[in-house]
């Protein structure tokens, strides 16, 4: 990695419109400290909660009933673990995952694992339209095409939370995550699902042909890469006290709010599969595999008009509370990689589009039946994904080069590489099943696959070894890392070191009252510089002949000037200071230069004309053009003109 970018890093604040907007109390109350820091994990685990989990618990509830609830389990305390070590990032170094990702790898690299998130967050975004469309078409009746065009107009939702600040998005996600509970709930109660099968399902098995394949879907719907760069930036919202003590606490509540959050999550998820195994693989019907077939066969089989309905406004929650976070997890992973900052609507836009054009493709072409098997197509691709953000979070939090005192124990960073590798086998185990599925389906045209998926696979191995060995074997050998530039200004006081009086001073005139304080101030810089300070009048002619003749126009306008200048020149000797003058013709800001450049100034005073808006708007701003074209200081003195 010895070409990678040094300009890396975290140049802006991630999310920066509501980067530390969140105040922290400095009271020592355990509640108050702890409602601060609330609300990240709850944004972060609706996209543990979203449709793309109702389609595999629900797949995987009534084929194996209540089998691969340990599955679940295993998730969320996967999903507890990573997201911990994502705030930790967050909150340590003030960078999200992506920018310390584009900081530890070279251009290359970081880009490929850019398109890799971006892949996951169309995903994740494909099970958002579908979920939402399915939901709508169930309370309302609409067709599915149509639910997927609507859901386009959830722009203008996230547009109104957006401009509200980061507390109110997390109030409505909160009240979304609460109407997702309590619909379920409902289910759970007429479901009425057998406990004691319920918690041997806790016993890690897989009870037959296809649990493989549900439960890496779960493992994606569960442990979603784009979570891990929200987290990260998320945390960054509170204003944390960057001391010892303020990092610490700031690790400390945010774990416990990852804690309660998640859990939450658990709970939904297990909801939904406890009542696919109570309500449908106890009656035999083995193959519910689609979300509408579940919504169709609830009231018939709990006898409940109430439970069909719950269940598609829980769907519906769940669509739109999802699509908010992975937009702002699309809106990170751009900034962060590759730096492209675009306004949140029309980054919502980008991200529903790809996701709209995949879910209307298969409509049209597969029908409506087809959705499911697309929703669980899409949770797998999450969780082929999840290596690729995993593996350099661990690399992160474990690295004293870039946490320091804060990099986690030896003893966590063995079950964070366990869970790192339980993930990539798995993935890995999925992905050459497929790949000889494909090839023994293709016959003839196998060929096909040799030069297309094959050598797309071998490269993604690739990548995921160089994701993990080059940062270990970097760290072994104690290559420095790159300066971290802090989001959080300077770390030491930088030197202050007295400056060189002004011996000659430029004072811009243009024969107004606000020649008064600009002179005013030039006179007071030169006597107190001492003998030997000289000040420079600089005035440009601007007429249309001067423009056009330069310094051979010599009209009345001209021969004013100067002899307002040349009075100017004998009142400040009369004050006992040095002057001399001299005129350009022309543009004011190129002749303004090109006689600082003449004379060589040490300062330039000039007059802030007192426009507001429309008077910049109409005379443009002398001051900023002319700053950014000198290398000189430019001293602004206000003026009432």
């Amino acid at each position: 990695m010895s070409n990678r970018d040094q300009s890396q890093g975290a140049r802006t604040p991630s999310l920066g419109e509501v980067h530390g907007s969140v105040s922290v109390p400095k009271q020592l109350s355990f509640w108050k400290r702890l409602f601060a820091f609330s609300g990240p994990a709850y944004l972060v685990s609706v996209g543990y909660m979203d449709p793309g989990n109702w389609a595999t618990d629900i797949a995987a509830g009534s084929r194996f009933g209540y089998a691969l609830i340990w599955v679940l389990a295993m998730s969320n305390l996967m999903a507890i673990l990573l997201q911990s070590l994502s705030a930790r990032l967050g909150i340590v170094t003030g960078m999200d995952l992506a920018q310390a990702c584009r900081a530890m790898f070279d251009r290359r690299v970081s880009r490929l694992l850019w398109v890799l998130a971006e892949i996951a967050i169309a995903a994740c975004d494909l099970a958002e339209v579908l979920g939402s469309a399915i939901g709508l078409q169930l309370l309302f009746g609409l067709p599915l095409l149509v639910g997927v065009v609507i859901t386009a107009l959830d722009t203008l939702i996230l547009l109104v939370l957006h401009s509200r600040g980061v507390r109110v998005m997390e109030a409505f996600i909160i009240v979304l995550i609460t109407t997702i509970g309590g619909c379920l709930a409902v289910e759970i109660v007429l479901s009425k699902p057998h406990w004691g099968s319920i918690a041997a399902g806790f016993a890690p098995t897989l009870p037959g042909p296809g649990a493989l394949f549900l439960a890496i879907g779960i493992l994606g719907a569960t442990v979603m890469p784009h979570n891990l760069y929200l987290h990260s930036a998320l945390v960054q919202s509170r204003r944390i006290s960057q001391t010892p003590a303020g990092i610490r606490s700031g690790v400390k509540y945010n774990i416990i709010d990852s804690l309660v959050a998640l859990n939450g999550a658990f709970f939904v998820n297990a909801a939904l599969l406890v009542m696919a195994a109570a309500t449908f693989f106890n009656v035999g019907l083995h193959d519910v595999a689609e979300i509408q077939d579940a919504h169709r066969l609830l009231a018939p089989l709990l006898g409940a008009a109430v439970a069909p309905i719950a269940f598609a406004v829980a769907l519906i929650a769940s669509g739109q509370s999802s699509t908010i976070t992975g937009t702002l997890a699309g809106q990170i992973v751009m900034e962060g990689f590759v730096q492209i900052r675009l306004r949140p609507i029309v980054r919502r836009m980008l991200t529903r589009a790809l996701a709209i054009i995949p879910a209307v493709a298969t409509i049209i072409w597969f029908g409506e039946r087809a959705t499911g098997d697309l929703l669980v197509l899409s949770q797998v691709v999450l969780s082929l994904q999840l290596s690729f953000a995993v593996i350099p979070l661990i690399h992160l939090v474990s690295d004293p080069r870039w946490m320091g005192q804060y990099a986690i124990k030896p003893l966590l960073q063995a079950v964070s590489w366990l869970v790192a590798l339980t993930i990539a086998v798995l993935n890995l185990k999925l992905s050459f099943d497929a790949v000889a599925v494909w090839m023994a389906a293709a016959g003839s045209r196998g060929w096909l696959l040799w030069v297309t998926v094959v050598p797309g696979a071998a490269a993604l191995v690739t990548l995921l070894g160089y994701v993990t060995l080059v940062p270990w074997l970097e760290r072994r050998r104690g290559a420095p890392t790159p300066a971290i530039p802090s989001v959080h200004g300077p770390t030491a006081m930088p030197a202050v070191m007295p400056p060189h009086a002004a011996r000659r001073i430029a004072a811009a005139v243009d024969f107004s009252n606000a020649d008064t304080a600009v002179l005013s101030q030039a006179v007071t810089l030169a006597r107190s510089s001492g003998r030997g300070a000289t000040v420079v009048l600089m005035h440009v002619v601007e007429s249309v002949g001067a423009r056009i003749m330069g310094d051979e126009m010599q009209d009345s306008e001209a021969r004013g000037d100067q002899q307002r200048l040349e009075l100017y020149r004998n009142e400040l000797s009369e004050l006992g200071v040095d002057a001399s003058y001299d005129l350009g013709f022309g543009d004011p800001i190129d002749q303004l230069v090109a006689l600082v450049q003449t004379h060589g100034p040490d300062l330039v005073v000039l007059g802030s004309h007192g426009h507001r808006t429309v008077g910049d708007f109409v005379h443009g701003t002398t001051v900023e053009r002319l700053r950014h074209r000198v290398r000189v200081p430019v001293l602004v003195v206000p003026t009432t003109s």
